[in-house]
């Protein structure tokens, strides 16, 4: 599926299960990464809502799950010089969001390994981050304990996805873990 907006890692052994009650949500794929599937979801607001409604009436509703992460901007590349011009254009429209708080990037890698290092590109990500609020006369902070937002920055192969988590949305929704 080249088109996905949700990325969800699945615990061992409980693939079956999860393709089962996610599918009611939108189209779901495999990929080639061990335990990842990735959705097309046309309600993302919706989906959360529902899996958060199951979840308070069934704690383990959903033990299928090690993350489950929609996304809101997407974008293809080819090489890591294109990820980084499209990751950094894509950022850069929420540094206003950002300013006055703390904050830090968190991204999770499937391909490219070796042509582009998670860590390398948060840091690159905080940095740039960190001078737009600045230079929105706010600035904002790095801060890996209670960040009031979490960017979240997503790879499967040739795709990239991007989202934005206050931390009161990732109390409402708790199987949204962006770390």
């Amino acid at each position: 599926m080249k088109d996905w907006n949700v990325v969800v890692s699945v615990n061992e052994k409980r693939f079956s299960q999860a393709v089962n009650i996610l599918r009611e949500f939108g189209q779901i794929s495999k990929t080639e990464f061990y335990n990842v599937l990735v959705m097309k979801v046309g309600d993302i607001a919706g989906m959360c809502d529902a899996l958060k409604k199951r979840l308070e009436g069934d704690p383990a509703f959903l033990s299928f799950l090690s993350r489950l992460i929609p996304v809101t901007k997407s974008f293809t590349f080819q090489s890591p010089d294109e990820f980084e011009q499209k990751v950094k254009e894509t950022i850069s429209e929420w540094a206003h969001q950002l300013e006055g708080k703390g904050f830090h990037v968190r991204m999770h890698r499937r391909g490219f390994k070796g042509r582009l290092s998670s860590l390398e590109e948060e840091k690159m990500l905080d940095e740039l981050l960190l001078e737009l609020t600045k230079e929105g006369g706010n600035p904002g902070h790095i801060t890996f304990e209670e960040p009031d937002v979490i960017i979240a920055v997503e790879t499967v192969a040739h795709r990239a996805g991007l989202s934005l988590w206050t931390r009161e949305d990732l109390q409402i929704y708790p199987f949204v873990r962006v770390y």
